[in-house]
């Protein structure tokens, strides 16, 4: 658990869906690194935006097989986590965009 907080985030997943559990439940989702536990992503967000964190659920997913032609290749696998902030908190990604 010595790595940079800024790492274990990649970055915000901004989806309608996201936004709403944003706007209603004080909830953030991120994609991070796909080794990265629940007390890493804890304490990477509260490092780096400087908020009280009351929950993370994670979810992985395989990277999706694509074609070009004849040749076949994978999209990467990667990983989610659904940050519940504590009451008062919050994080301003992008508002108004």
């Amino acid at each position: 658990m010595s790595r940079e907080p800024r790492t274990v985030i990649i970055k915000p997943i901004m989806t309608e869906k996201s936004m709403r559990q944003k706007e209603e439940g004080n909830v953030v989702t991120f994609q991070v690194q796909p080794d990265a536990n629940k007390v890493e992503i804890r304490m990477a967000v509260e490092r780096v935006f400087n908020v009280k964190v009351s929950d993370v659920r994670t979810s992985s997913y395989e990277g999706k097989l694509k074609r070009m032609g004849r040749h076949q290749g994978r999209r990467p696998s990667w990983k989610k986590a659904v940050v519940q902030l504590a009451p008062g908190h919050k994080i301003e990604l992008v508002e108004g965009a």
